[in-house]
């Protein structure tokens, strides 16, 4: 058993994330584990650049309201106890709402090779406002009707 008495807080790095982010580490595996794990805090307003992972990424809500959002458009609100599962590969992004705080435990299985994690460009102000502003259509959404007419 190993009893850890400590995680200290540091500042996420700024290349990766949008606004004050704040992480404490709770597994960073050896060999053979590859779960890593941590405890991850948005102020409001801050969210993570797009990004995805190799085997995906698990997160679950522990405090506050958040969004998660992905390219294909898709956006879900998130609040204390919930659990969104990105799939491998997946770009997405996550981070508070523009008035709350949100904190999240992500969990993520490494390839052998770190952690598995490709960090992608910023969400845009516009990109996070429509997300904020329920702009997305959600690809479980049915699509607009045609009214019976094939269009090109």
């Amino acid at each position: 058993m190993e009893h850890i008495t400590e995680s200290p807080t540091v500042k996420a790095p700024a290349e990766h994330f949008t606004g004050d982010v704040y992480l404490n580490p709770i597994e960073t595996p050896t060999e053979p584990a590859r779960l890593a794990s941590a405890l991850v805090r948005f102020t409001p307003g801050a969210r993570t650049n797009w990004h995805s992972h190799a085997n995906g990424q698990t997160l679950y809500i522990t405090d506050g309201t958040g969004l998660v959002g992905t390219r294909g458009g898709s956006v879900v609100r998130v609040s204390a106890g919930q659990t969104v599962k990105c799939p491998a590969g997946e770009e997405h992004w996550h981070g508070a709402t523009d008035t709350t705080l949100m904190a999240h435990i992500a969990m993520v299985v490494g390839n052998g090779n770190g952690d598995g994690t490709t960090w992608l460009e910023p969400v845009t102000d516009e990109e996070y406002a429509d997300a904020l502003n329920g702009k997305y259509r959600s690809p479980a959404a049915p699509a607009p009707s045609t009214g019976g007419i094939a269009r090109d």
